[in-house]
């Protein structure tokens, strides 16, 4: 037992994200069964994508809180509570975390709907908004809570120790982005519309390094690098999920759906480049001040 505890705090990252792939993707897996994969189906069209669904966010947080426990012990667990209930990080930081996955999105949308109706944001065009957007909310607070209780609960600041804010993002992105593939894969058919299966999945993999999750997750390590909080970063990741699901243009796939994926993450990607020449350090001092406070309380992760 000490051997292995030995070998995991030597390769902490790397026993994270395997742990959270193997409890995500193992559990999803099991759920899906194997005639699930790739029969044209819709996540909301079948129940077992649910099942799936919580197997997929158990990885994150399992192996998050599981780490830090075995690692860090109590002391571990205390930093993390402080992390989390760490929220006095100024109003602009708020509206951020909150409205620029919205406002990008939407400012994305209307630009490339401005060459074709399909792009409309599904809000305006949806029969049910009550509906979809109770649904998104719902999905939206599942994944930012549960997630985010994994990727910056723990393989960010374990990262950050070795790594600058951007080199953190990309390997947290990328890995998150690829961490998205099994449930993409299992509605290929009805997403590739369209396009040739081999095609599409080129344009997904190139997604995994280049896309708006890997794009997004570089800004959200800039928001936690600034706050050091880790319920910024849950409302962060919320307000991106909640939107992706209230926004995307209904029926979108193929050709169109690559083109929104990419306008969005070429959108993205020059948000991270202008926040990342901007201040906020005024900000982050206040904020580690507090932290710093804590800290001396409860003790900090090694």
């Amino acid at each position: 037992m000490n051997r292995l505890k030995a070998l995991i705090a030597t390769h902490p990252a790397a026993t994270y994200f395997g742990l959270t792939f193997v409890i995500s993707w193992g559990g999803a897996l099991l759920a899906i069964g194997g005639s699930g994969a790739m029969r044209g189906t819709t996540p909301t069209s079948d129940v077992r994508f649910a099942q799936a669904l919580i197997a997929m966010l158990a990885g994150p947080s399992l192996a998050g809180i599981l780490l830090t426990a075995l690692l860090y012990g109590r002391t571990g667990l205390l930093e993390f509570l402080s992390r989390l209930l760490t929220w006095r990080v100024g109003s602009l930081w708020y509206a951020a975390a909150l409205f620029a996955a919205p406002v990008v999105m939407t400012l994305t949308l209307l630009a490339l709907s401005s060459a074709s109706p399909a792009f409309l944001p599904g809000l305006f065009t949806s029969n049910d908004r009550a509906s979809l957007l109770l649904v998104s909310l719902a999905v939206g607070l599942s994944a930012g809570i549960f997630e985010e209780l994994g990727w910056t609960g723990f393989a960010i600041p374990t990262l950050r120790r070795r790594y600058g804010v951007v080199a953190t993002g990309l390997i947290v992105g990328i890995l998150w982005s690829a961490w998205h593939l099994l449930p993409n894969i299992w509605a290929s058919r009805a997403a590739s519309g369209e396009l040739a299966m081999p095609l599409y999945f080129a344009g997904t993999a190139v997604g995994v390094f280049v896309g708006y999750l890997t794009a997004f997750r570089v800004l959200m390590v800039w928001f936690y690098d600034h706050t050091q909080s880790l319920f910024v970063a849950m409302l962060m990741h919320v307000s991106l999920t909640a939107s992706l699901l209230i926004l995307n243009p209904l029926g979108i796939s193929g050709t169109n759906l690559l083109a929104f994926s990419f306008a969005f993450a070429a959108a993205v990607w020059v948000v991270v480049t202008v926040a990342s020449r901007t201040g906020g350090h005024h900000a982050r001092g206040l904020v580690h001040s507090s932290r710093s406070a804590g800290s001396a309380r409860h003790g900090a992760m090694p």
